[in-house]
């Protein structure tokens, strides 16, 4: 099976060399609507495409990473599921807590893409190489992005942004086939 998505060639050019994703979660991971229970609990929605296409990314070698602020039960819960093992919770200065993952991780910016849907996301996406906003983020963070998805945040946007790195990655087309029965 030969894989039929595509994206523009400068796009995918960008997008090669990208060794880490620092994801917010409100808005991007999910619809951005919250959900509180009676006794003040917190409920989120996730997409089973976006979950997929994170454990896609470690499998060829990318590292997810989430720095959001605000934390929560089912958002440990849903990263923990996930793998995921760089995060930062409760942060709106977002800059300095990408800046200490990098350090740990032993990489640059340059080899950094972000995903965010408002103003607090801005600080990161602005520094890495390649920035990314779901269809429904606000007006300045689409504009600040290399690529704003098809979908909306909470849909599948991660996904699509998922796919967009592992194409540019080279391993789109193997993971694809490796999946198939």
């Amino acid at each position: 099976m030969n894989p039929v998505l595509q994206f523009p060639a400068e796009l995918l050019l960008k997008a090669q060399g990208i060794r880490v994703v620092f994801f917010d979660v409100d808005g991007v991971f999910t619809d951005g609507g919250i959900f509180f229970t009676e006794y003040g609990e917190t409920i989120k929605r996730f997409n089973t495409l976006d979950g997929h296409g994170i454990k896609l990314l470690q499998k060829a070698g990318i590292t997810p990473a989430v720095i959001t602020g605000r934390d929560s039960k089912p958002l440990r819960s849903r990263l923990e599921a996930l793998g995921v093992t760089h995060s930062r919770f409760g942060t709106e200065d977002k800059g300095p807590a990408a800046e200490e993952m990098l350090q740990t991780l032993g990489l640059q910016w340059d080899q950094t893409a972000a995903m965010g849907d408002d103003w607090p996301d801005l600080a990161v996406m602005r520094r890495c190489a390649l920035a990314c906003a779901p269809k429904n983020a606000h007006l300045e963070v689409r504009n600040c992005a290399h690529y704003v998805t098809q979908v909306h945040g909470g849909n599948g946007a991660v996904r699509e942004f998922c796919d967009l790195l592992l194409l540019a990655s080279g391993r789109y087309a193997s993971l694809l086939r490796a999946g198939l029965p």
